[in-house]
């Protein structure tokens, strides 16, 4: 008997897979157990293997696609089975089965959407923060929504209403079509669940404006230019959805502090005579470790109205890979001590680049540091990595003129090794002089470095 191979879920929180390779073709035989499909998910690439044994009689997503998990992607059995039940079940066929499908006599009738607001040009809308959150995010001109709120203030829940009863639209396409008129009503979707996009436009609308200029028509000696378009990555769909999260439900703020890091220069230079590698970007998780010991509101979580403190130091480490960015986590950093935190920092590391990351190693975080100084950059902000409440940037460690004053009072100009660090805390929970306080016992800890030993 035949056998549907799905979607498998890798993770608490995987929703979909993309197959970026099928390694058995239609037709070849594959056994349980071995190797059947490379799989990207928000964050890694891996390997899966095949779950049944027989001959693989139909692929039912190609390379490219991105599936929902648990749905069937191929079906294995027998040469020459009849695999047309399976095949009927297959979720492409649904939509259209769905479509076909009249509706219930004894249905309710479905609510009638809000009429679209005619306002008059230049005409100012009010509108809630939250509200104009979401028009961007979905390409509605907020203009258009009517409100509900105090006044005819428009809000959250207007904006999502108006989007519920509109054509599933990109909001790429849906900016092309409001700037060239085009009606959406009569446009039919091609992307994923029918959704409308910059290709299902109509040709004479914005998308035949988008596209380079036929090579023929082109002027002799003339540069001409166009566009493409690329689809994202599993990873970099996953970098946008947290972030724009992140920037949705945080109250973030931030402090600056900059930080003399001569003593932890030192300190690196006599590890690495010894033999041993210690980075400074290990120093510096090792230091906030110490510090959020000392201010557990920093190293805690927000879960509706309740604040979850953590009584574990979990110390996520942003690492930049192709196509992306990714944060594997070092465990217990508040135990491991400086040499612990430096040999998993570079297991991760070497792990995240070369994609062996597993669910594990990425999930559990309490805390982020984001370190660009090999980037040579001065000082950034760094946006807050959910559920967690806090993230630290940090700069380039560089060699500056500073005043200083000696034992007689006397002030002198003198070169030290300086570092700006930037936290970015969700003012939810963390106020603004803990935040402060945090940054004071960091720098202590840091200018002070025989206290991270």
């Amino acid at each position: 008997m035949a056998s549907v191979i799905i979607m498998p879920k890798q993770g608490l929180l995987m929703e979909e897979g993309t197959i970026t390779k099928w390694l058995v073709k239609e037709g070849e035989q594959t056994t349980e157990g071995t190797p059947l499909f490379e799989m990207e998910t928000d964050k890694l690439t891996i390997t899966m293997d095949s779950t049944a044994t027989g001959t693989v009689l139909k692929i039912l997503h190609p390379e490219g696609d991105t599936v929902p998990i648990t749905q069937p992607i191929a079906i294995v059995g027998q040469p020459g089975e009849d695999i047309s039940s399976l095949l009927g079940s297959a979720p492409a066929a649904a939509p259209q089965a769905a479509e076909e499908t009249p509706a219930p006599a004894t249905a309710a009738p479905a609510a009638a959407p809000a009429p679209a607001v005619e306002r008059a040009p230049g005409e100012r809308v009010f509108s809630s923060p939250r509200a104009r959150l979401r028009a961007e995010e979905n390409g509605v001109d907020i203009a258009a929504v009517s409100g509900s709120g105090p006044d005819g203030l428009v809000v959250e829940r207007d904006v999502q209403n108006y989007i519920a009863n509109q054509p599933a639209v990109t909001p790429l396409a849906a900016n092309q079509a409001r700037v060239q008129g085009i009606d959406l009503s009569g446009v039919t979707g091609t992307g994923p669940n029918g959704k409308i996009t910059t290709e299902d436009l109509p040709s004479s609308g914005a998308a035949a404006e988008a596209a380079p200029a036929p090579a023929a028509e082109a002027v002799p000696g003339q540069l001409t230019r166009g566009t493409r378009t690329e689809k994202m990555t599993g990873m970099r769909k996953a970098v946008m959805k947290n972030m724009l999260a992140s920037k949705s439900t945080n109250a973030q703020t931030n402090h600056r502090m900059v930080v003399d890091m001569t003593a932890a220069v030192a300190l690196r230079n006599q590890y690495k005579a010894l033999g041993i590698k210690v980075s400074y970007n290990d120093i510096i998780v090792r230091a906030c470790a110490k510090a959020l010991q000392d201010f557990p509101i920093v190293n805690a979580s927000v879960d509706g109205n309740n604040i979850v403190y953590h009584d574990y130091v979990n110390i996520g480490t942003a690492v930049s890979v192709p196509g992306g960015l990714i944060v594997p986590v070092i465990r217990d950093a508040d135990i491991i001590g400086l040499t612990g935190i430096a040999e998993k920092s570079a297991e991760l590391i070497e792990k995240a680049r070369e994609g062996r990351l597993t669910d594990q190693d990425y999930h559990g975080g309490t805390f982020t540091v984001s370190s660009l100084g090999m980037f040579d950059l001065d000082d950034f902000v760094a946006i807050i990595n959910p559920p967690e409440s806090a993230i630290l940037a940090v700069g380039k460690i560089a060699k500056t003129p500073v005043v200083v004053t000696d034992d007689e009072g006397e002030d002198q100009v003198v070169i030290k090794s300086m570092c700006a660090l930037c936290l970015s805390y969700d003012h939810r929970i963390i106020d603004g002089a803990e935040a402060a306080k945090f940054l004071q016992k960091l720098k202590s800890y840091l200018q002070n470095p025989i206290l991270l030993i």
